[in-house]
């Protein structure tokens, strides 16, 4: 009986993106923005566009797949997908999909991809109240939760109560996102360093969340990558970038609505982090750097501990700035690009991207030696989903 695996099996040949602007900015409507990214990604594999035979995507993304191929001038689409529900949680999930219709030969050549011109559409950190609260919003918002911030901080201060866990140490992840989009020329945040001073004297938004830099940007712009065959990324320009494991989901009632899961303070991440590492036949000890999904710097935190890169125990120890950096003294940089923190807020998909510089070894902010890099999508959401990726040593 031959292995259900997507480890080794498809290859991650091409990225693009866009300018990352701030809300609002981008000179270009929505839908040009996801174009540009995907024929940016097809330059980099060095495929012509038409070979594109599907599309992945998530957090309703509103470009849609045969529309995309229209404007291509694709031949066949064979694939068009779209991951439910959980916003940035279904990063790693639409790369996933992509993989596994690459596998099951439901297609050849598929972009998993995200656009956003929050200009254009509603901004998502705007509260919903009155009429235009429905479904969780409509029982929050008359208790003053109203806002994603509000709504995740619950869950956040609960964790770090329960285990002692102080806020120097949402403060060293701010920290470490602002520190490498400093080098990254297409970061929104470059020029505007972040101090412990600066942190500190900042106005909370919502404990325990100091003003914006606890809390993702709101950007426009667009990220892709396309996925093929493994046996076929060896012969294209790049060093193959292998999907090695990847999990998506929830563990039980984890999408219980308001506020009624009962593992309440968790990042969802328990049974996908478990069936991660089971595909990838690797642990968090294994991985050379991290990318994770910051929507809160408090989810980074739940985040990492339910994946084991950091026990609760000491999360206070290792959560230190020093750890978190590329050529610092730790073991474990992290959004080396600057994250959604301080590259851009684009639902995680830039975070998937800087994985595939890092393996190649052309990161602004490079690891040395990079085999093994893990993405953990946006937590605290159902469905989540993560995924590790490594090069040709790492098979």
């Amino acid at each position: 009986m031959s292995e259900r695996t997507l480890r080794g099996k498809v290859a991650i040949a091409g990225v693009g993106e866009t300018t990352y602007y701030r809300h609002g900015q981008s000179p270009d409507a929505e839908f040009k923005l996801a174009l540009q990214a995907i024929l940016a990604a097809c330059r980099d594999a060095g495929i012509d566009p038409r070979e594109v035979d599907g599309f992945a995507s998530y957090g309703d993304d509103r470009s849609d797949g045969p529309r995309l191929a229209a404007s291509l001038g694709i031949r066949e689409l064979r694939f068009s997908n779209m991951h439910w529900g959980g916003g940035g949680g279904g990063v790693a999930a639409a790369v996933a999909n992509a993989g596994a219709a690459v596998h099951s030969g439901m297609a050849n050549c598929v972009i998993a991809f995200r656009s956003l011109a929050q200009g254009q559409f509603a901004r998502y950190g705007r509260s919903r109240t009155g009429a235009a609260a429905v479904g969780d919003d409509a029982f929050l918002a008359p208790y003053g939760l109203m806002s994603p911030a509000q709504r995740f901080a619950m869950k956040i201060t609960r964790f770090m109560t329960d285990h002692g866990i102080r806020h120097e140490a949402l403060r060293a992840i701010a920290m470490a996102s602002y520190h490498h989009a400093q080098n990254n020329p297409n970061a929104v945040m470059r020029g505007r360093p972040l101090t412990e001073e600066k942190y500190d004297a900042s106005r909370w938004i919502i404990e325990p969340f100091h003003r914006l830099f606890d809390c993702c940007q709101e950007n426009d712009g667009a990220g892709a990558v396309l996925v093929v065959p493994a046996d076929r990324a060896k012969d294209l320009p790049h060093k193959p970038v292998y999907l090695l494991g990847a999990a998506q989901g929830g563990h039980h009632r984890s999408a219980a609505p308001v506020h009624n899961a009962p593992d309440y303070a968790s990042a969802h991440f328990k049974t996908v982090a478990k069936n991660l590492w089971e595909m990838a036949r690797l642990g968090p000890q294994d991985c050379d750097v991290v990318q994770a999904y910051e929507n809160f710097t408090g989810g980074v935190l739940l985040s990492l501990v339910e994946h084991g890169f950091v026990d609760p125990a000491r999360a206070n120890e290792q959560l230190v700035l020093e750890n978190l950096l590329v050529g610092g003294t730790g073991t474990m940089p992290m959004n080396t690009s600057g994250g959604n923190l301080a590259e851009c807020y684009m639902h995680g998909l830039e975070m998937v991207n800087e994985a595939v510089r890092q393996l190649r070894g052309t990161a602004i902010n490079q690891v040395a030696g990079a085999n093994v890099v893990a993405v953990l999508g946006g937590p605290m959401v159902t469905p989540v989903s993560s995924l590790v990726v490594g090069t040709e040593a790492a098979l």
